[in-house]
């Protein structure tokens, strides 16, 4: 059994900041692929970040340069810095895990964070 608890979304204004955290927990060998997802109101989810065990790291085009997402192996959590929001940044964020048990590899979602942008 394993848990994602998301935390930090929130209402900001247009161009500041916020810190997204995902903290796995549970029957854990190893965390692979973190990632973070958004969904806004009548639209399909979509891919905003993504980060692999080694580091590496894929964005969405329309946070490129003002988001940044990392991670912390040894406190299974994975961040989402978010700077210069745009009140089109807003959406109920998900973070995303691939874990393996050491039985199998598996996928696992958050609960979703709302955050909102104002203009």
């Amino acid at each position: 059994q394993v848990q994602l608890v998301e935390s930090g979304g929130g209402l900001v204004q247009g161009g500041g900041s916020l810190r997204l955290s995902c903290a796995a927990s549970g029957s854990i060998f190893r965390v692979n692929a973190m990632a973070w997802y958004r969904q806004a109101p009548g639209k399909q989810r979509e891919l905003v970040a993504t980060i692999v065990t080694g580091g590496s790291t894929i964005y969405a085009d329309s946070v490129k340069g003002r988001f940044t997402i990392s991670r912390d192996n040894a406190r299974k959590t994975v961040f989402l810095q978010m700077n210069s929001l745009k009140p089109e940044d807003t959406a109920v964020y998900y973070c995303y895990v691939n874990i393996n048990s050491g039985l199998a590899y598996s996928d696992y979602w958050g609960q979703g964070t709302q955050v909102t942008v104002s203009s």
